[in-house]
């Protein structure tokens, strides 16, 4: 049986449901994190107004088997694929599965001098999108420094002096303000611990007119063999990514699993 789809409204009433019970009994974060528990600032304010007010913010609630049990905008955010993953990001049969090749040529089109990789890992895609940009920069950005390093040494044995890694954090890419022409996310977003902040400096990385390209296995397709919190839906991806004021402009489905949603920061 296909799961029903999880449509905005049903996001939005489980959200408030769980927002009301947390306001209601007075629930805090585990070590005191108040960032991730959405507060009433006047005891006179509705669950419902406090969610308007704040409904952009993290809320928390029970964890699933692959999730943190923080939950931003009505979904829960996954686990992180650890360095040690990294030899199932270099799989033999990843092109084929995945149509890599396919999303690459669609990089190589984009109108780009420098460009992004957010969640970088072992350089799959940065590395042949600096082979094509010799003139252009690829900042790889990872919060692992073991990513880093094997990028670097895959950079070296490849004898491209144009990738320049980046050590981000959970809530800052760290990205240099205003210089990005292109930044690409790959199946990264949804790990995210503060998609907000996230999203926010790279928005600040961007150029005017530069753009987000997202790429998530497709949540809408129960067919699609990766657990549900490491898909996303259309809707829910736009939802977030307007969030910090990125303009959807298409979704692109030439991937056999995956989306790929194209957002452009305003050119003014």
């Amino acid at each position: 049986m296909i799961p029903k789809r999880n449509t905005p409204l049903r996001r939005f009433t489980e959200f408030a449901l769980s927002s009301a019970l947390l306001i209601a009994f007075g629930c805090a974060a585990p070590n005191g994190s108040a960032d991730t528990r959405l507060a009433v600032s006047n005891v006179d304010e509705s669950p419902a107004a406090a969610l308007s007010r704040q409904g952009s913010e993290y809320v928390l609630g029970d964890a699933t088997i692959d999730g943190i049990g923080k939950y931003y905008m009505g979904r829960e955010i996954s686990h992180v694929m650890g360095h040690l993953g990294a030899g199932w990001l270099e799989r033999d049969t990843r092109e084929q599965e995945e149509r890599t090749d396919l999303l690459l040529d669609f990089l190589f089109r984009q109108d780009a001098g420098v460009v992004a990789d957010i969640g970088v890992g072992t350089g799959y895609f940065a590395l042949p999108w600096a082979q094509r940009l010799p003139e252009g920069r690829v900042l790889g950005v990872d919060i692992q420094p073991e990513m880093l390093d094997i990028l670097t040494t895959r950079a070296q044995q490849s004898r491209l002096s144009n990738v320049e890694p980046i050590l981000g954090k959970i809530d800052d890419p760290n990205l240099p303000p205003g210089e990005v022409d292109v930044v690409l996310i790959v199946d990264a977003y949804h790990e995210f611990s503060h998609p907000r902040e996230m999203m926010a400096g790279i928005v600040r990385g961007l150029t005017p007119g530069g753009r987000v390209v997202l790429v998530e296995y497709r949540g809408e397709d129960a067919f699609v063999p990766i657990k549900e919190l490491h898909k996303m839906t259309e809707e829910q991806a736009i939802l977030e990514l307007a969030a910090v004021g990125l303009e959807w402009v298409a979704t692109e489905d030439f991937l056999p699993q995956q989306h790929v949603l194209v957002f452009r920061k305003p050119s003014s």
